[in-house]
């Protein structure tokens, strides 16, 4: 944890609670945008132009908000525009960790900015005086040396349309005519299952436990509904981020959130439309290669919190060659 850009106290996932004792994720604090001619996005100020090999993309292949954006770049054709880093998949007592070799892939590597060790240096380049968790992923610009965004969301949907001409691939993650359901449909996702899984796996009273577990299934048999009735993809035949937000979360279900999280109502196995689903977004250009089960169960399980002694499951089996 940072307070005011020093590192104060190891790791922990939880930070804050809610009256039931429910788990309440961090606001990210870097919000500015690459836009294609450098005008300010929607937060933020201006002036980060879409510019080949100006950018680095900080990640890791255990989190599911950074596999969005890894996923993003593959579906835009944005690989050899914009740099990736990844980190360690255990997180360790300062968090997310970096290698020691050269980028390769998406093996992980070290620092190439400064030589750093843990991800929160990274943040306090950007920022001497930050406080909170050093998250990822993290959109780098290294010609003025910061912190572009660290949200997600916004990297996202800034992959999709910020980089212009750079991107080889015209799919378009967020098309006009769909983007006000596209935004009600990722709110419902987000709250009830992309982060219902970490309430229920983070919950520190039966109650917020619960809730939380009610909520995740719930949305899972929406979701499996409306894809046995309408599919292939959550808004017919077009991939949208949408598509990208769940699939990060279904690839983690059976093999984290269903035994580590105690989201064990069901596995994804049990819903056959939703393993589909995972089926196509893994088929797609570039989708396979941000998927490293490996490192998912690796990190998931190297939380002390919830398994002291950070054993790794054998299993489970899944229905992908993966």
């Amino acid at each position: 944890m940072l307070v005011n850009g020093r590192w104060t106290e190891d790791w922990q996932p939880v930070q804050a609670t809610d009256a039931k004792g429910g788990f309440v994720r961090q606001t990210s604090s870097f919000r500015n945008w690459v836009t294609p001619d450098g005008a300010p996005g929607p937060t933020g100020e201006g002036g980060f132009a879409a510019e080949a090999g100006r950018y680095r993309l900080y990640v890791a292949l255990i989190c599911p908000w950074a596999c969005r954006t890894l996923i993003g770049r593959a579906l835009k054709g944005l690989e050899e525009a914009i740099e990736v880093v990844v980190v360690e998949p255990e997180l360790g007592a300062q968090g997310w960790r970096f290698g020691t070799g050269a980028a390769t892939g998406l093996a992980p590597s070290a620092d190439p900015e400064f030589g750093a060790t843990w991800m929160h240096e990274i943040y306090t380049a950007a920022d001497p005086t930050v406080s909170g968790r050093a998250t990822v992923p993290v959109l780098w610009d290294k010609t003025r040396r910061t912190i572009v965004n660290n949200e997600s969301a916004d990297i996202l949907r800034m992959l999709n349309s910020g980089f212009g001409p750079l991107a080889r691939n015209a799919v378009d993650l967020c098309p006009e005519d769909l983007r006000e359901a596209i935004d009600a449909l990722n709110a419902e996702v987000y709250a009830r299952l992309n982060n219902g899984v970490y309430r229920a796996g983070f919950a520190t009273t039966q109650e917020a436990y619960e809730d939380a577990f009610a909520e995740v299934f719930a949305m899972l048999d929406a979701l499996e509904s409306r894809l046995a009735a309408g599919g292939p993809f959550l808004f017919g035949e077009r991939v949208t981020e949408t598509d990208v937000r769940l699939f990060v979360t279904l690839i983690r279900f059976d093999a984290a959130y269903h035994g580590l999280f105690k989201c064990n109502l069901r596995r994804l196995v049990d819903h056959p439309a939703l393993t589909a689903h995972t089926g196509r977004m893994l088929a797609l250009p570039g989708v396979r290669e941000t998927v490293s089960i490996d490192h998912i169960k690796r990190g998931y399980h190297s939380i002390r919190s919830l398994n002291p002694h950070c054993i790794v499951p054998a299993g489970p089996a899944l229905p992908w060659d993966l």
